[in-house]
């Protein structure tokens, strides 16, 4: 026994933990998979949202040094997304602790259904539908531009000039850039603000959220705000932690295996994801979210 864990319940957690990672990658959804499995071992509600924020905080800063190609020349915009999403994460986590145990309790369930509902409405799929289109047809307007001019092209000067307009050129087309912060709406902040406060509260689904919200003010292309998306979580995450382990509100047993389990999970998805159709792990995390709704729903109503 570790801490009240036989050594076969924490490599359970930890196998959970690697479900939550490869999910978190495929659908957005990891505190779906960690979150019920620590309900699963024992651990009250609150205490196990608070180690499950702990656990996945690696899930987000792996991602984040993943996408640093995307997040390159983003430095202020980033700068202020890990801000927004480290206050954030901090009055969530207070929320968390503070208000009546029975609030999270009465909240979850609800919670849970509104996480599924995103995934089941799937903005990421649309956004990446919507990006794909725009590459395609960017890529169409390349050939069709390549062909005019080698009808023309006789020199050495003019074939310098070709190889100038091939993808391999350095110029990034309009389409591929982030609008200046100075054009965002009023409310595209508040919106991650909001998010923010949701990660350090709960959490399930955060992610979807902010790239709804990104998406929505057209900030820039899917994959671009897509690892923006993952600062705001990243700095919620790391902020409520901090909090939550001030305050000795973490099973840190629990937390350790789930961490390192996301870890593992967010290495192997990749590979293996790619031979899933993505509506299948779409609606697995759906039919999940649901059943574990009714499921606390019965048990708290």
């Amino acid at each position: 026994m570790i801490a009240g864990f036989s050594i076969t319940s924490l490599l359970l957690i930890l196998l959970a933990g690697i479900g939550a990672g490869f999910v978190g990658y495929a659908v957005g959804a990891s505190s779906l998979v960690s979150y019920p499995a620590l309900l699963a071992f024992g651990i009250p509600p609150v205490l196990a949202n608070a180690s499950n924020t702990v656990g996945v905080v690696g899930t987000g800063i792996g991602g984040v040094m993943g996408a640093r190609k995307e997040l390159k020349g983003q430095a202020v915009r980033s700068i202020m997304y890990v801000v927004i999403g480290a206050f954030g994460g901090v009055a969530g986590a207070f929320l968390l602790l503070k208000l009546d145990p029975s609030v999270f309790e009465f909240a979850a369930p609800v919670l849970i259904l509104l996480s599924s509902l995103i995934i089941a409405i799937n903005p990421r799929g649309r956004m990446q539908a919507k990006q794909a289109a725009a590459d395609a047809t960017a890529q169409l307007k390349h050939i069709e531009a390549t062909e005019a001019t080698e009808a023309t092209e006789a020199t050495e000067a003019t074939e310098a000039a070709k190889r100038a307009t091939t993808p391999t050129a350095p110029h990034r087309p309009p389409e591929q850039l982030v609008q200046p912060m100075s054009q965002d709406s009023w409310w595209v902040w508040l919106g991650v603000a909001a998010v923010a406060i949701y990660s350090g509260y709960f959490g399930a689904g955060a992610g979807t959220l902010a790239l709804a919200v990104l998406d929505a003010a057209k900030i820039g292309p899917f994959h671009k705000i897509n690892a923006l998306k993952t600062l705001i979580g990243t700095g919620a995450n790391i902020s409520a932690s901090v909090v939550f382990i001030i305050q000795g509100a973490v099973d840190w047993p629990a937390a350790i295996m789930l961490c390192i389990g996301c870890f593992i999970g967010g290495y192997i998805a990749p590979s293996i994801t790619r031979k899933i159709p993505a509506n299948i792990m779409r609606a697995a995390a759906v039919i999940a979210g649901i059943i574990l709704t009714i499921d606390l729903g019965l048990k708290t109503y």
